[in-house]
């Protein structure tokens, strides 16, 4: 057995070179689960460097694909010359294939695309707050945690829906998804607007609860934006699950082409109500409400297109059907409920953070928004994951899930990778125009290079490969792991190494990799159980 010392490092001794040293060095316990690994490339290749004693056999598996569903050329040549390996046989006839190789593509790229403008609302928030100074850039960051919150439990609903219209698409009954979407759109409804009509009323003693020890100007900037990000929740939800919807029908462009537009208004309008008008944190606020309203609206008319294949569903005339919202919600609650626990975690964690200081804060603020920007690709794919897997465990095609599930994680780490490594080496960079101070600007680049290290290796496996288990109706096993794993190893390792261990804000971004290698070893291993096979809903 190898020994292995943990020595307190200096608080400003993390660097790229040790940032990545501490996340291909945790990955060595893997090697042990070898055989749990076969579906992932990259991981089998960190393995290797971690353990020189650790032999894949199946890189020299030699079967052939037809061409129609081969990756594209350059990922196969990476995937054969670099990993020795060739790509799989197709488990059906190409005609049987529920999706092929350019349906695909059409999914997968508006989805990035789409992602990618998605980040950058919160990037040019980020920056535009910034110049009102680091106490309102600070209070806008503690209000967009909360945010994040709500928002993944509109997702969450959202994925419940997804879920089951996919599942009913891949089981040729449409009229049935258009029902399901039609309970959706009231289950978010509802849902969002006792939200806001919560944090309107309760507005400031839900900040003073949270963030109660911080400084004056943080909070009185805190509650202005809080305000206006409560009156967009419902704006938000609707649009969420519209683009739930349209992703499952396979028009991912109407969503990419609403979150262009929303880019746009939001830039226009960040630049009016901060810039001339002088209206600092509200202007934002204002300006993020206005792009949501003008995405929901886009979303809508894609929805009210004839020749979509699930017409919208409208209001009117008013049905309820408890059993399609009991099967939604069977996905949407677990789901819900994981993520608002997990950003409930990162909220009490930020909540100490506001302890160590406004850099501290203005730092992490800016590693959630750049570590936004490293995880575009997993969460692009993932969404696509639900939809693809759905429909193939709605058909019962596991065989095509399975299939779909490996090759689309291949992409998720050559994406992820290339975009990290990118982004580790203009760190010094890209920190530039947040407008920290110094001491802010240090820390904001050691939360990036030791995120950007662990997204490389542990990200894609933890969080987008778990979709193809949400896809197949198993949501409650991944609620499980992650609250599990959100309590013992993010909270609870994030507090010690962030105050015993005197690492600071530093700490908690380590412990969140810790928790990262946990939730993998649980998923791949109810992966390869087949489990999640029995849990379909329709």
């Amino acid at each position: 057995m190898r020994a292995i010392f943990v020595v307190k490092p200096p608080r400003k001794a993390y660097s790229l070179t040790s940032s990545a040293f501490i996340a291909f060095g945790a990955l060595y316990p893997f090697s042990l689960f070898k055989p749990v690994f076969r579906g992932s490339l990259i991981i089998k290749k960190g393995l290797q460097l971690c353990n020189p004693f650790f032999i894949c056999d199946s890189f020299r598996e030699a079967e052939h694909i037809n061409s129609e569903f081969r990756i594209p050329n350059f990922f196969q040549e990476v995937s054969m010359r670099f990993f020795r390996t060739s790509p799989e046989k197709l488990p059906a006839a190409e005609s049987e294939m529920i999706f092929s190789k350019q349906d695909l593509k059409q999914l997968l790229l508006p989805l990035l695309a789409e992602q990618f403008l998605v980040v950058l609302i919160g990037m040019m928030d980020t920056i535009m707050v910034s110049y009102c100074g680091e106490s309102a850039m600070s209070g806008v960051s503690l209000v967009d945690s909360i945010n994040v919150l709500l928002i993944g439990v509109f997702s969450a609903l959202a994925t419940g829906g997804a879920v089951l219209v996919s599942q009913y698409l891949g089981k040729k009954r449409p009229d049935a998804a258009k029902t399901a979407a039609k309970m959706l759109f009231y289950v978010v409804l509802l849902v969002s607007l006792a939200i806001m009509a919560v944090c309107l009323i309760f507005r400031k003693p839900l900040l003073l609860a949270i963030f109660g020890n911080v400084e004056e100007d943080v909070m009185a900037a805190s509650q202005i934006y809080f305000l206006m990000s409560a009156l967009s929740y419902p704006v938000m939800a609707i649009y969420n699950a519209y683009c739930a919807l349209l992703r499952c029908i396979g028009n991912p462009r109407a969503t990419m082409f609403s979150s262009f537009i929303m880019n746009i208004v939001n830039l226009i309008g960040n630049s009016v109500t901060i810039f001339w008008l002088g209206w600092g944190v509200m202007g934002a606020g204002l300006a993020t409400l206005i792009s949501r309203s003008v995405g929901a609206y886009i979303t809508q008319r894609a929805l009210r297109d004839p020749h979509c294949r699930i017409p919208y569903p409208g209001m009117f005339p008013f049905e309820w059907h408890p059993s399609e919202v009991k099967k939604i919600l069977s996905v949407g609650i677990p789901s819900g409920f994981e993520n608002g626990l997990f950003q409930l975690g990162k909220l009490l964690l930020l909540s100490m953070i506001a302890t160590f200081g406004t850099a501290s804060t203005a730092a992490n603020a800016v590693g959630n928004t750049l570590g936004s920007f490293q995880c575009l690709p997993g969460n692009a794919i993932g969404l696509a994951m639900i939809a693809v897997v759905g429909q193939c465990c709605g058909a019962h095609a596991y065989d095509q899930a399975k299939f779909y599930t490996k090759k689309l994680m291949q992409i998720v780490y050559l994406c992820m990778g290339t975009l990290n490594i990118l982004m580790l080496l203009c760190n010094p960079i890209i920190t530039l125009p947040f407008n920290l101070s110094p001491e802010a600007t240090v820390l904001a680049r050691q939360i990036v290079a030791l995120h950007g290290a662990g997204c490389v290796i542990f990200w894609p496996m933890s969080f987008t490969m778990p979709n193809a288990l949400r896809a197949a109706g198993d949501a409650k096993y991944t609620m499980t792991v992650a609250v599990f794993s959100m309590a013992v190893f993010r909270i609870g390792f994030g507090v010690f190494l962030a105050t015993t261990m005197s690492m600071g804000v530093i700490g908690v971004w380590i412990a969140m990799q810790i928790d990262w290698v946990f939730r993998i070893i649980c998923f791949l291993i109810r992966w390869h159980s087949g489990k999640w096979q029995t849990k379909t809903l329709v």
